[in-house]
């Protein structure tokens, strides 16, 4: 059965909020608590800045479809994950090695609609004409292939569209959509091979506890987020890392929502077929 979704107005506000890019200055830091046997993840807000995990502020949470080889992660609003509170999933190619983010409704002008030939997830039914009747794509997530089998990091490209400031406020009382977006294109930092520790490295300032073929960091390449006030090809947009055993951190910051910093460290859980 597809997930249904009825917006009111209350819960339209709230998916303003999420969908806000981060700060600039500093990064969100967040943790996602994983239930294995549920197939469930849920995102906190960290409320004491110097712990790692704290009772945290909720902010969303998804459950994990297997569709054959396909793995499918619905992004909700409401910790029961219930249907009517269903606002984006993001989806992977067979391999898993592949994915995409799908937001329940244009957050700007020209995104990308299917055509109504594409089988919308969504229930068309609504008390209110605040979503759309399918998917709307705003972004890519991909994991390079590792043809040799060899032991190492993952190598990880992103593509989201991010909406560039133009100093103006969004007024959360108002349905306006921001304007149209640019692609940002993100790479995660290489970690070097640390012989005494005999592990690949990355400097998280102490946010990350354990080793894991999951953990990353995604900078922007040089040059190219200057549109986003992206400075350097040093600045960690998004990191995302392990404390332990289901219990990972997620600190984010502008261009990037929590949705769309969501959907990319849901993408990271669960095997590669071939990229390690």
């Amino acid at each position: 059965m597809q997930p249904s979704c009825v917006f009111d107005k209350k819960c339209y506000l709230v998916c303003l909020i999420f969908a806000q890019p981060g700060p600039r200055d500093a990064p969100l830091r967040c943790f996602i608590k994983r239930n294995k046997k549920k197939s469930t993840f849920h995102l906190y807000l960290n409320l004491t800045q110097a712990a790692l995990i704290d009772e945290g502020k909720f902010l969303l949470a998804a459950h994990r479809n297997r569709c054959g080889f396909h793995m499918e992660y619905i992004i909700s609003i409401r910790g029961d994950l219930s249907h009517g509170s269903h606002v984006g999933k993001i989806k992977s190619n067979f391999m898993r090695t592949k994915f995409t983010t799908y937001d329940l409704q244009p957050r700007y002008e020209g995104a990308k609609v299917p055509s109504s030939s594409c089988r919308p997830w969504l229930a068309s039914k609504q008390t209110k004409p605040l979503a759309s009747n399918g998917n709307v794509e705003t972004g890519k997530v991909s994991y390079e292939y590792n043809l040799l089998k060899s032991r190492g990091p993952r190598r990880i490209r992103c593509s989201i569209q991010c909406p560039i400031e133009d100093g103006t406020e969004i007024d959360p009382h108002k349905a306006k959509q921001p304007s149209t977006p640019s692609s940002l294109v993100l790479y995660n930092k290489l970690p070097r091979w640390h012989e005494h520790l005999q592990c690949w490295c990355l400097n998280f300032q102490g946010r990350v506890m354990v080793a894991s073929v999951k953990n990353f960091q995604l900078i922007a390449p040089a040059g190219t987020g200057e549109p986003w006030g992206i400075q350097d090809d040093e600045t960690v947009i998004l990191q995302f890392g392990k404390i332990e055993d289901d219990v990972f951190t997620m600190d984010y910051r502008q261009p990037l929502s929590a949705f769309h910093a969501f959907a990319i460290c849901l993408s990271s859980f669960g095997s590669k077929l071939v990229c390690e």
